[in-house]
This record gives C-alpha cells, sequence and structure tokens, in this order.
C-alpha cells in the first residue's frame, strides 16, 4: 500500500486550508496551492492562528507547531505539485471548476498520485472521467472546521480500485480523522440527508410557519442539535447550500431536491451567512 507523505491542496479557502493544517499536524509535508498570493497568504495567516489556539487548549505543543508550520509550502502554480502522492483540491463546489483542476493535475502529476476531492455532492465517478487515472481518483469529504470534526466521507467512484481506496482511509486515520466508506451518489449521505432538511427549513420561513429563530430553537430544544439548521446553513455558506441542491436535484430527480425560491433570492443578493455577514442571521465583519 501507498505510503503517503507529500500532500497538495489545490484551494487554499476555509476548506484547503484546513485540510493543510491537519496534513502539516500529522507530520506530511504541504503543499498548498491558490492562484492568487492573498488567498495563501490568508490561509497561512489562519492556520497559524489555529495552531495557536491548538497550543493555547494543550492539545499541542509550542514545537510541534512550529514543526507543523514548517512543513506547509505555498504556490500559486499547480507545476509545484508534481512530485506529491496525493493532492487534494479543495475548490468551489461547481463543476466545470473542478473538471479543469482535474484535467490539468492529471497532466502535471506522477502516473502513480492519487487524486481526491473534497466534494460535498458532486459525483466522483463523473470528476475521474476528466483524467486518465480514473482508478486512482476518490472522494476525501472533510467537514467544516477540519481541524475538528473527525468525519471524513471517503467515496469510491465507479472505478476507483482498493489500493486507492485503502491508501486514503489509512490517510485519514493518520490524520485523527474517522473515514466513512460511502459509495458514489449525489450527496453521499451527509448531504443526502443535509441539504433537504435545511431546504425545508427555509421553506417553514419563507411560507410564514415560523421565523428561523424559531424554526432553529425547535431542532435545538427538541431534537438535541447543536445548531438550529439555518445557523447551520449560514454557517456552510448559503450559495453552496443552493449549489448542493441543485446537484441532488438533477442527480437524484423529483422537486424536493428543488432548492428553494427563498434561499436562491438570499444568494443572489449576496446574503450568503456568516461570510458576507448576513443570512438568516446577521453577523459582525
Amino acid at each position: 500500500m501507498l505510503e503517503i507523505k507529500r500532500v497538495g491542496v489545490v484551494g487554499a479557502g476555509t476548506m484547503g486550508n484546513g485540510i493543510a493544517h491537519v496534513c502539516a499536524r500529522a507530520g506530511l509535508d504541504v503543499v498548498l496551492c491558490d492562484v492568487q498570493q492573498g488567498f495563501l497568504d490568508r490561509a497561512v495567516a489562519a492556520i497559524e492562528k489555529n495552531l495557536a489556539r491548538e497550543v493555547a487548549k494543550g492539545k499541542l505543543t509550542a514545537q510541534q507547531s512550529d514543526e507543523a508550520k514548517a512543513k506547509i509550502a505555498t504556490s500559486l502554480t499547480m507545476n509545484a505539485l508534481g512530485d506529491c502522492d496525493l493532492v487534494i483540491e479543495a475548490a468551489t463546489e461547481k463543476f466545470a471548476v473542478k473538471a479543469e483542476i482535474f484535467r490539468d493535475l492529471d497532466r502535471i502529476l506522477m502516473p502513480g498520485t492519487i487524486l481526491a476531492t473534497n466534494t460535498s455532492s458532486i459525483s466522483i465517478t463523473k470528476i475521474a472521467a476528466e483524467t486518465e487515472r480514473a482508478e486512482r481518483v476518490i472522494g476525501m469529504h472533510f467537514f467544516n472546521p477540519v481541524p475538528v470534526m473527525q468525519l471524513v466521507e471517503v467515496i469510491r467512484g465507479l472505478a476507483t480500485s482498493q489500493y486507492t481506496f485503502a491508501a486514503v482511509e489509512a490517510l485519514a486515520v493518520r490524520l485523527g480523522k474517522a473515514p466513512v466508506e460511502v459509495n458514489d451518489a449525489a450527496g453521499f449521505v451527509s448531504n443526502r440527508v443535509l441539504m433537504p432538511l435545511i431546504n425545508e427549513a427555509a421553506y417553514a420561513v419563507m411560507e410564514g410557519v415560523a421565523t428561523a429563530e424559531a424554526v432553529d430553537k425547535v431542532f435545538v430544544l427538541g431534537m438535541a442539535h447543536p445548531m438550529g439548521p439555518l445557523t447551520l446553513a449560514d454557517f456552510i455558506g448559503l450559495d453552496v447550500c443552493v449549489d448542493i441542491m441543485r446537484v441532488l436535484a438533477e442527480g437524484l430527480g423529483g422537486p424536493k431536491y428543488n432548492p428553494c425560491p427563498l434561499l436562491v433570492r438570499m444568494v443572489d443578493a449576496g446574503w450568503l451567512g456568516r461570510k458576507s455577514g448576513r443570512g438568516f442571521y446577521t453577523y459582525p465583519q
């Protein structure tokens, strides 16, 4: 089985920098890649802040934090990923964007390199078909915040080999995560169940059944959820929720997967949740 020692991460946003963080913390060499230096600078600052928080909480020593930071290199070009054993794509949740990245990586990387996508809903089989290494393409769906959340959905595409699955499953364990094997279907398990819940909660607000605060209180106090579905939607990003619902609608069919019109209007207005300062709730910037 392949021992993964060097990992590339494409996309330095919230998920990408979180994945780079946990890989470096586990002693892996990491190359974090994005298209603008500003994105990379913000990612490195976020990683340093989160490592400092772990030191303050006694989860890491200062030396371990310094060693993790030293493991991370950044690059504005994917050519720097050429000697990686595994590359994890963590770009925006749009097939066209991911497909272009995978085609480019397929040309750049060594034939034996495994390609993983952090997609939360898009077919692994469809992404793998953009490459000449479908047997080495797999889904590795981390959860936000990556340094804290244990779960990783490890998703097999139709052609994913057992060799690839075993290597990625072992890596997830090394990262301190709990890998769960999932087969390829729109939304996998997590978002196939979660997103229709969020969508229906938005309908309840749109139709005047209850306020966002009341909907969330029902789930926190009545179902023991740590946060209500609309608070969670703001945390995820309402644009991401709409994108995932559209993937579910295309992949599974049926009107129940169409995104709630209120969600679509809020995204059109730029009300994306926490990251924009306004969603179902308002947030200080």
